[in-house]
């Protein structure tokens, strides 16, 4: 690509971004370099403990959550299978790569993003989300055995002392962004609830939160410049911890609380359409940023303060919905959609990583008054430990759908449902995964999206940056081997396209059928049409404006598929692949997948190529 075309290309990527963000970025960023910013100059005194006491009400009732309190958690996977549980973490070391942050005693602004000899610094942050502080609450309130309560409730202070220790503010990689110190905070407010000590907190919790909110405040508008779930955990930690500090008559409360407020529903009504799609285009970060508005909810309702706007609530309503159909009931699993980065803001159950319906019960009783699970104790028993009812009405959200605010569309046709991805961006898109399909039947995966692996993967056998999010991760067409978006970064793809020809979901001949197309930047055309039965998908794939090759991949569940002619076969499945035009090539390859942040695992994927303009037509069948 020449130096012309890439500029102009980055020209009309910024202002897709909009200017008021890329302001709003470079301001935080000379803020940062001339130390104008709070959050670099005069740090708050380091903060000491008790910061919890022994609850006057116990929950013997519940069963409390064991990772984080008998083994360490990273991205939903145990980790560190012989550490000491009595010890805290060492703060500065990945749980991922084992290896610790040189120099914490560094300034948080001083500290890389991305440092090649720690790895991913997800794995750094990942103890100081404080997912340990709700397993602790949750055992020092339910465990069944006294002194295994008193334990819980030493443990809790003692790693609390400890992170505040070594955690000193402003300095070391823990205060690097504003939205981890929001996850503390939330978590932070999360046990004070459950524990009943919101009212009449211990000393140290009230400084404690302080702390946190001096760091949040100050660089608000970055968070608010990449309009995502920086933004909405950000307000919401605003909005908690300072609600909770004017409640207490603490100066700065009052402040902190109306800033919260007013951009969680500025967020809410932005960042979520009318439809419940999320800016993030991502699965994941959709149960991230609903799981905050819950929380803030729940606090709203545990300080009976004013509630949230109009806009606000039915923006919830209808993200509860989007997540909700997607997720299935019988195990929770859900489409591996967008990027993926092992988030899980409120664990209070040992589920999978992977098992979405507490989130969704816990939304439709906060913003639809009815549950979205009768036969699901796990995802009840979030309701309990946040003090919500078990409501008797029960709505179920599974229906196709068009999320045209987001770029997809659900067909479900028994127990199957058909999930494609088409271009409609509003919002920066973080995979090239144009015309995607994820095929469900009940809670098995059959045709896959390839997740993300890692922000920042090594790079010892092969570049798993550009895999992951890129067109070979997903079930799709790659043109003349190039992505189906320029990239201009590593969080950033450039020359947006469009949707063309959209068309359904909506009932054919007894078929539920689905249809988007878009042409890309160097003029490839590419339409897909999808027909769904019970029992069988088909699709076609019509093609053309390449050069050399299209390349159409399907990634299959993992089994063993054997050739049969011109179908793969594995047990009761059966795919085969054909065109209206001579196939180059048809073979079945291995690739690989990322249910889980940091863990990546192989999988087959079946390619077949075309070299002219041409119609790809895939039958699946699978058993009912």
């Amino acid at each position: 690509m020449n130096g012309r075309r890439l500029l102009g290309l980055k020209l009309r990527t910024a202002w897709a971004l909009r200017p008021l963000n890329i302001a709003r970025v470079l301001a935080y960023r000379l803020s940062l370099k001339l130390k104008l910013n709070r959050a670099v100059r005069r740090p708050p005194a380091a903060v000491t403990g008790p910061f919890f006491r022994a609850p006057d009400r116990l929950r013997l009732e519940l069963a409390p959550r064991r990772g984080w309190y008998q083994w360490r958690e990273a991205f939903g996977l145990r980790v560190d299978h012989d550490a000491d549980m009595e010890a805290p973490p060492e703060w500065s070391r990945s749980l991922v790569t084992g290896v610790a942050v040189p120099d914490t005693d560094r300034p948080w602004w001083r500290i890389a993003d991305f440092d090649p000899r720690v790895g991913d610094i997800k794995g750094v942050w990942e103890a100081s989300r404080y997912d340990w502080v709700l397993a602790c609450a949750q055992q020092a309130l339910a465990a069944r055995d006294a002194r295994e309560r008193g334990r819980a409730l030493d443990r809790l202070n003692a790693w609390l002392s400890d992170a505040a220790e070594h955690n000193p503010p402003w300095r070391g990689p823990n205060w690097k962004c504003g939205q981890e110190a929001s996850i503390r905070v939330m978590h932070l407010a999360a046990a004070a609830l459950m524990l009943g000590q919101v009212s009449r907190p211990e000393p140290g919790l009230p400084a404690l939160l302080a702390v946190h909110l001096k760091r949040i405040a100050p660089t608000l508008h970055y968070a608010m410049a990449q309009d995502n779930n920086h933004g909405t955990s950000e307000a919401a930690a605003l909005f908690i911890g300072g609600s909770w500090l004017a409640s207490l008559g603490l100066p700065g409360g009052e402040r902190w609380a109306r800033r919260g407020r007013y951009w969680l529903e500025n967020r809410a009504e932005r960042l979520i359409g009318a439809d419940g799609s999320f800016s993030q285009y991502s699965v994941n970060y959709h149960r991230v940023m609903l799981d905050t508005l819950c929380l803030a909810e729940c606090w709203r309702r545990q300080l009976a303060v004013a509630p949230f706007s109009s806009r606000f609530y039915e923006r919830a309503r209808a993200a509860t919905g989007w997540l909700g159909n997607l997720v299935d009931p019988g195990n929770g699993d859900a489409p591996n959609l967008g990027a993926n980065d092992g988030a899980r803001l409120i664990p209070l159950t040992d589920s999978d990583y992977r098992d979405y319906r507490s989130t969704v019960q816990v939304a439709s009783v906060l913003f639809a008054g009815a549950r979205a699970y009768p036969d699901c104790p796990l995802a009840d028993q979030a309701l309990l430990w946040l003090d919500l009812p078990v409501p008797e009405p029960v709505r179920s959200w599974q229906h196709s759908a068009l999320y045209a605010d987001g770029g997809l569309a659900v067909a479900r046709s028994g127990p199957a449902m058909a999930v494609l991805r088409f271009p409609n961006f509003r919002f920066r898109p973080a995979q090239s995964d144009l015309l995607h399909l994820d095929l469900w039947r009940g809670g098995e995966n059959l045709l896959r999206d390839g997740g993300t692996y890692s922000y920042n993967p090594g790079q010892e056998d092969g570049d798993w940056q550009d895999y992951f999010p890129g067109v070979a991760s997903h079930n799709s067409v790659q043109f003349d081997g190039r992505e189906q978006m320029p990239r201009l970064g590593r969080f950033l793809f450039g020359a947006w396209p469009s949707v063309r020809n959209l068309d359904g979901p909506r009932a054919d001949n007894g078929d539920q059928t689905l249809a988007a197309g878009y042409r890309d930047w160097q003029g490839a055309g590419h339409y897909r049409r999808v027909w769904l039965e019970v029992g069988r998908l088909k699709v076609e794939d019509r093609v053309d404006g390449f050069s050399r090759e299209a390349r159409l991949r399907w990634r299959l569940c993992p089994g063993d598929w054997q050739w049969r002619g011109d179908d793969l076969v594995n047990g009761t499945l059966r795919i085969r692949v054909g065109a209206d035009v001579p196939v180059r090539e048809r073979r079945l390859v291995q690739g690989w997948e990322s249910r889980y942040y940091s863990q990546k695992t192989p999988l087959p994927v079946l390619e077949v190529v075309l070299e002219e303009a041409g119609v790809f037509t895939t039958e699946f069948e699978f058993p009912t």
